[in-house]
């Protein structure tokens, strides 16, 4: 049978889906340990060996999340699948971001999509390079399905962006990251990512992604989807990309491309060494910004414009290399008069709507 042997920890807290799918992997071959909620998943994981972790996100007790993290952190190299509702896409794109392997949609139409999920991914640690960018593209193909949700409804695109955007502040173990970004409609066109990368990067950027509508919004998704991608990547040892940022560019530029979903983004990619405060910067397009703070004020750095990402015809972004001091912080901001005022008054709220300041806003890492 496909799957004789594989033990799978199935943690979902509806009991008539549970069984149903519990009923069908069985029918495959697979041991299913079936769990109610994530604490009573953490529990069997910490307890028993599991090749596949199949888990509801939205669970009562230890959600979903929260459930990941504590198993990833035990057992990173399981295969962790997760399922979702269309309207909590971004729970998704935290969850890949973490170390999840895929993610599938609920209602799951056909349950051999749920065994075709675990058998792909169990294989992917020993595939060769074309496999992989053939399951990059049937993972696409699912988070693409969700275009026509978002771009129909004005609701459901505020609501998945509004979850990607983090706190106005984001501490790390040897950095802050401090951001502001304004907007004037439901939707907003820029958007800003942080994390760390190992122990010793971080890696932030800022974009203001095309067409300003409902697209924006799941161009944000794809766009955190792509750069998880490589997080992961660096997470496994299979590449160096997401702590090099012409790689990183290069890389972004060529998704948006095959996308084929005409979704265009000005972007500054910054990758930091936190040991030695030395920045690799990377910049594409127009409108964005990079400076050097310090106490006399915003000193630009010098970086030509270059290419949107998603140009067919794309050519390499302009790129510096800075050691940053001590004293000094590293920023991203637009061009407008206001928002570098706003950053020096060090008015950092997140994401906020606002009517009176034009749409855009700044980032900025200390140290």
């Amino acid at each position: 049978m496909a799957l004789n042997g594989v033990a799978v920890l199935l943690v979902e807290d509806d009991p008539v889906f549970r069984q149903i799918v519990t009923h069908f992997l069985e029918k495959q071959g697979a041991q299913v340990t079936q769990a109610c909620d994530g604490e009573q998943g953490v529990s069997f994981f910490k307890s028993q060996h599991f090749d596949v972790v199949l888990a509801d996100l939205s669970m009562p007790k230890l959600g979903g999340l929260d459930m990941l993290k504590e198993m990833i952190t035990l057992a990173p190299l399981v295969c962790y699948i997760v399922i979702s509702g269309n309207n909590v896409m971004a729970d998704v794109v935290e969850a890949l971001r973490l170390g999840a392997s895929d993610y599938l949609v609920k209602p799951v139409a056909d349950l051999f999509i749920i065994e075709q999920a675990i058998k792909q991914n169990l294989h992917r640690s020993h595939i060769d390079d074309m496999y992989a960018a053939d399951f990059d593209a049937l993972s696409f193909q699912e988070l693409s399905s969700n275009l026509t949700m978002l771009e129909q409804s004005v609701a459901a695109a505020k609501q998945v962006q509004q979850q990607l955007f983090p706190a106005s502040n984001i501490s790390y173990p040897a950095a802050k990251v401090d951001y502001s970004l304004y907007k004037n409609s439901d939707i907003s066109s820029y958007f800003i990512d942080s994390s760390m990368v190992g122990s010793h990067h971080l890696i932030m950027y800022m974009a203001h992604l095309y067409p300003e509508d409902n697209r924006a919004a799941f161009a944000c998704v794809l766009l955190r989807s792509f750069v998880n991608q490589k997080l992961k990547d660096f997470r496994s040892g299979q590449s160096q990309a997401i702590i090099e940022p012409f790689n990183m560019m290069s890389y972004l530029n060529e998704r948006l491309v095959k996308s084929g979903l005409d979704i265009k983004a000005d972007m500054i990619y910054i990758s930091i060494e936190l040991t030695k405060y030395r920045a690799a910067i990377a910049h594409a397009g127009k409108g964005l910004r990079c400076y050097l703070r310090n106490s006399e004020g915003l000193s630009p750095l010098a970086l030509s414009e270059s290419s949107q990402l998603g140009v067919v015809d794309w050519v390499k972004p302009s790129i510096q290399f800075r050691s940053i001091l001590p004293q000094e912080q590293l920023c991203i901001a637009t061009s407008e008069p206001e928002h570098r005022q706003l950053l020096l008054d060090d008015q950092f709220k997140g994401l906020i709507y606002d009517t009176d300041l034009p749409a855009g806003g700044f980032l900025q890492l200390s140290f």
